[in-house]
């Protein structure tokens, strides 16, 4: 099932999308978040970890992992939620508003995939603030927990479902 928002859809990883996910960052972008084809690697390591991708009309765009307890246990202790990880939009197709049409799908796509959960979160670096503005603007919250990463320090924002 996809859910979708104007030609904007999420969808689970499929091998078909793979060569379009083969994608660099400018190095701005590329010090905060993994890359597709490595958080895929993790992915088919590490059975709680859930490669979705942004398609934007019908193609790749973007790339995110959902991450269980494992993941979730480093930022909180809600074993209700999901975590939001390696969020990254190609470079090509930034700036059409399809990171936040992707973040806007987000909650009724957990919903329908992972019904137990109650909450999304994501840890974002201190020093990335555009990606704090387009969280906050699709209903993140911050609630003022911060955890120490290996970039350094990271808010912890808070999706509830």
């Amino acid at each position: 099932m996809t859910i979708e928002k104007n030609a904007v859809k999420l969808a689970f990883y499929q091998e078909e999308f793979k060569p379009d996910l083969a994608y660099d960052l400018p190095a701005d972008q590329a010090n905060y978040t993994g890359l597709p084809l490595e958080a895929l690697e993790k992915c088919e390591m590490e059975k709680d970890r859930h490669p979705v991708v942004i398609l934007y009309q019908n193609r790749p765009a973007g790339f995110f992992v959902l991450h269980g307890w494992e993941g979730v246990k480093l930022y909180s202790d809600n074993k209700d939620a999901i975590l939001l990880r390696a969020y990254s939009i190609n470079p090509a197709y930034q700036g059409k508003g399809i990171a936040k049409a992707s973040l806007m799908l987000l909650p009724d796509f957990v919903k329908a995939h992972f019904p137990d959960k109650k909450e999304i979160i994501l840890g974002v670096n201190y020093n990335n603030n555009h990606a704090q503005h387009v969280y906050l603007k699709t209903g993140f919250i911050d609630k003022g927990h911060r955890i120490m990463g290996t970039k350094g320090e990271q808010f912890v924002f808070h999706l509830p479902l």
